[in-house]
């Protein structure tokens, strides 16, 4: 049986079609550790990072197989450039811890972009909100839910 979390519940209140995929947390390369463990497609599997410019904060769901871009992901956002956001902020803003950050159910509505690679595949993974528990869902799903953009983010 999977945990009740954030991001299961605002599944769940949506009536969203999606899988629980529970697997054994790993203590670092979180997405890495997913997509080794659950025999996933890396660029199908999305890692959840918390950037800010300024006073602003967002959401960017990237392949684990590549990496985010934050001069792509600033100009998408209006922003003139970003940074990743503090452990301690990510954690505080969204509710989840690192590792285990989904874009679903944050504490906070925030800005939300998805790289563009993944917006026609059929099935994506994202982290349900703690450490060994994933959901494989349809990446317009995704972006409806969260009030997500596509955008071309991930590094060149």
């Amino acid at each position: 049986m999977a945990a009740k979390t954030q991001a299961l519940e605002a599944l769940k209140q949506a009536g969203v079609d999606h899988e629980v995929l529970n697997y054994t947390a790993g203590t670092d390369h979180f997405g890495e550790h997913a997509v080794e463990q659950l025999g996933l497609d890396a660029a199908q599997t999305l890692k959840t990072l918390v950037i800010h410019h300024e006073r602003e904060y967002a959401v960017c769901c990237v392949p684990v197989a590549g990496h985010l871009s934050l001069k792509h992901a600033a100009k998408a956002l209006g922003w003139k450039n970003a940074e990743m956001a503090d452990p301690k902020v990510a954690q505080r803003l969204t509710g989840y811890i690192v590792g285990g950050i989904s874009p679903l159910g944050t504490k906070q509505q925030l800005s939300t972009l998805i790289d563009a690679s993944v917006a026609r595949t059929d099935t994506i993974t994202v982290s349900a909100g703690q450490r060994g528990l994933s959901i494989a869902m349809s990446p317009t799903d995704l972006a409806e839910l969260c009030s997500a953009q596509f955008a071309d983010i991930a590094a060149e």
